[in-house]
């Protein structure tokens, strides 16, 4: 059991999933310092100073902070958005590396003519 567990914990992909995860942890946090302090004040700015964390609606003895619920779906939206950009932004250089690879070594003339060389050389060895 301890060997099945040890093949499946350092399979490649179950540590690049536990890499991703903590990278995805920290970037997380910035993403919501970034919202939180920069991208929602500005966006309270433009709006006149609107902030929807103080709506609030007081039942009986329950106080009932909408408003902080309604700026959570705004934060969740801008970070949402922002991951979707940075995600592409990783797919666009993605796939310039996959163009690079599939075109394959690029071969100066130099080079070429050694081959060629080679190739001669070959078929004169083979005809002896």
């Amino acid at each position: 059991m301890w060997n099945a567990f040890k093949a499946f914990a350092f399979k490649g992909n179950v540590l690049e999933l536990a890499i991703a995860v903590v990278i995805g942890a920290a970037f997380g946090k910035i993403v919501s310092s970034l919202v939180e302090n920069i991208i929602t004040p500005l966006i309270g700015l433009i709006m006149g100073g609107v902030d929807f964390s103080g709506l609030a609606i007081t039942v009986g003895n329950a106080n009932v902070t909408y408003g902080v619920f309604i700026q959570s779906i705004i934060d969740f939206v801008i970070v949402a958005f922002a991951i979707f950009m940075f995600v592409r932004l990783l797919d666009k250089f993605k796939r310039k590396e996959e163009v690079k690879l599939e075109e394959g070594p690029t071969i100066d003339s130099k080079e070429e003519l050694l081959i060629e060389i080679r190739d001669l050389l070959k078929q004169q060895n083979t005809r002896s």
